[in-house]
């Protein structure tokens, strides 16, 4: 299929091909629930596939999807009335009334989808405070009880859905979502996707079929990187390695001065200042953060746990499983240093997951991350 003039060719979906051929036979037997939850790991390719099922379903051809149909060429181009795409997007600055927040987040959503259609190829993350309120989902809710523009179902995908809980403290976009799940009107189905599925109020989880997306092997993400990309192959391995099989990582990490770059390099300077045996170094770190915008930690929260995953790794001799084989000197001799063992990196992952879900909510980035370092200090320094 050759996209609209003038727009870049959509980048094809790679891999998880024993997957695709299981729904696509579930949805030709009509036994595929209205509603499902694909779960992975951040940029594996959850909305890619959530957007291949919708074009799926709605297409008019004989192997769906054909491509070719006009059905197909919408959904190819984001332009189908009956996909309606939703994710998490900062909140609109002055705006007052449900009324008018629900216009600037549509505003907003349609201007990003634009961005989407002239950038196919997108790195996964970034920094801004963002989610997805309940003037979005009453959006949602007010577009189901619609008829389909065009055909006799409409699909709604709700990227990252763990952006509903919490809003502003408050899990009504959740709940608000959820009554909607428990009486889906008939012509509409929902795909959730999240990569932090334990996130979601435990009633959206139980009204959804669960679908896991597992991480791509990274030859797999080098070659898309080379092809897609045009990537040189030593960039695309390393990119490739430091995604742990996911597509939208490996993006970021071609572009040393990107969001997913300096997460990185952060996030190590983090557990330096952690590790480094100097309590001031972990003040001077929090010092460095904003007053304000705690959600948009938590790219960096990921990244932090890699490296105590590595460091985990290497204090166990097992260098063939450190991701960031750049700082492997820096491993050795810290995990060295501290006699690190196995159940003190385990509390220190559990720490930072435990900080990721408390990021959600409306902190002072500050304070957490000084409270943050103060705590995988004694947990990782020796007794």
């Amino acid at each position: 299929m050759t996209p609209a003039a003038g727009r870049p060719e959509p980048p094809r979906f790679l891999g998880h091909e024993a997957l695709r051929a299981s729904l696509r036979r579930s949805l030709a037997r009509g036994t595929l629930p209205a509603t499902v939850l694909i779960h992975g790991m951040p940029g594996c390719g959850k909305q890619s596939l959530a957007l291949w099922l919708a074009r799926t379903r709605l297409c008019s051809g004989a192997d769906k999807p054909c491509g070719r149909c006009n059905s197909c060429r919408r959904a190819l181009s984001l332009e189908h009335p009956d996909i309606h795409w939703h994710f998490p997007l900062p909140r609109p600055k002055r705006t007052s009334g449900p009324a008018k927040l629900a216009a600037a987040l549509e505003d907003a959503r349609f201007e990003k989808l634009a961005e989407f259609r002239k950038s196919p190829l997108r790195a996964e993350g970034d920094t801004e405070v963002k989610g997805i309120y309940l003037a979005a989902v009453l959006t949602i809710r007010d577009h189901a009880h619609r008829r389909p523009a065009v055909g006799e179902e409409q699909v709604f995908i709700i990227g990252d859905a763990e952006y509903l809980v919490p809003q502003e403290a408050s899990p009504e976009a959740a709940n608000a979502l959820l009554k909607l799940l428990e009486e889906p009107p008939d012509g509409s189905r929902f795909i959730l996707t999240s990569g932090r599925p334990g996130s979601l109020l435990d009633t959206i989880r139980s009204r959804a079929l669960p679908i896991h997306l597992p991480p791509l092997p990274v030859e797999e993400v080098a070659a898309f990187l080379r092809e897609e990309c045009g990537a040189d192959p030593e960039a695309a391995i390393r990119a490739a390695k430091l995604s742990q099989g996911s597509i939208g990582a490996a993006i970021g990490y071609l572009e040393p001065d990107g969001d997913q770059s300096r997460q990185r390099t952060r996030a190590l300077d983090l557990l330096r200042a952690a590790t480094g045996g100097r309590r001031a170094d972990a003040y001077t770190a929090a010092a460095a953060f904003p007053p304000a915008g705690g959600r948009g930690l938590l790219g960096l929260m990921g990244a932090l746990q890699l490296w105590i995953r590595d460091l985990g790794a290497a204090s166990l001799g097992r260098d063939d499983q450190v991701v960031n084989v750049d700082e492997l000197p820096f491993l050795r001799d810290t995990a060295r240093r501290l006699a690190l063992t196995p159940d003190r990196i385990a509390r220190a992952v559990g720490q930072v997951e435990e900080a990721s879900m408390l990021a959600r909510g409306n902190v002072n980035p500050q304070l957490f991350m000084g409270t943050l370092l103060l705590d995988l200090e004694e947990i990782l320094e020796p007794a």
